[in-house]
């Protein structure tokens, strides 16, 4: 009989009632290197610097809380690119990150739902989260509002994270304590957003290891 791994004891004699799970890497599969590399090919030869998981330029964010609109970020972005490129073909780039949402996901969310109150906290925008519910229809015929007792995507309500405003409005709106709360994440920059807050963390560093935590 093998020994557990000193993380998952650690894990399991945590003590939260809630929890708040991250989208992208967590839920769903995410590629940032397909996404990098399909600008290039589109002759944005610099887009590593401006976009990635751990951090992203003036332009990323503003789509990413709302404040311009995915036509305007196309628009925006058209002019680094060849000469000729569509706005399809733009869409088309930015959603190669977006993979699969494997169906062991969504029952081990319902498994986890049993149990606790559970909430979804993604820093999106209207263009990925389009990809990403198609994604999620071709593995479940339910819908993902059914899996959660609500969804924050951060384009919506105007804040993303790491800022601790978006984790005080999660825990405000739905009257959880933080230190009763647990946080999965894949980023450590969201990790540590959320520890300045109080929150109880896990951060996420394979993709597998979710199934693992809630076996």
């Amino acid at each position: 009989m093998g020994i557990a791994h000193p993380f998952f004891i650690y894990f399991r004699a945590m003590n939260y009632k809630a929890v708040i799970f991250d989208l992208g890497g967590v839920i769903i599969h995410i590629d940032y290197a397909a996404t990098i590399h399909a600008f290039e090919n589109l002759g944005h030869s610099d887009f590593h610097n401006l976009y990635s998981q751990a951090q992203q330029s003036g332009l990323f964010d503003e789509l990413e809380t709302g404040k311009i609109s995915g036509q305007r970020f196309i628009n925006e972005l058209l002019p680094y690119l060849k000469a000729g490129t569509s706005p399809n073909k733009v869409v088309a780039a930015w959603n190669a990150l977006i993979g699969a949402v494997p169906k062991e996901r969504i029952e081990l969310l319902q498994k986890v739902r049993e149990k606790y109150p559970t909430f979804l906290l993604s820093n999106t925008n209207e263009l990925h989260i389009q990809a990403v519910l198609r994604s999620w229809n071709a593995s479940s015929n339910q819908p993902m509002s059914d899996f959660f007792d609500h969804i924050y995507l951060s384009h919506e309500i105007g804040m993303r994270k790491p800022n601790a405003e978006i984790f005080e409005f999660v825990c405000d709106k739905n009257n959880l304590a933080p230190s009763e709360t647990l946080f999965i994440d894949d980023s450590i920059q969201h990790i540590e957003g959320a520890k300045s807050c109080g929150l109880q963390t896990v951060h996420l560093t394979d993709f597998a290891m979710l199934d693992q935590l809630f076996s």
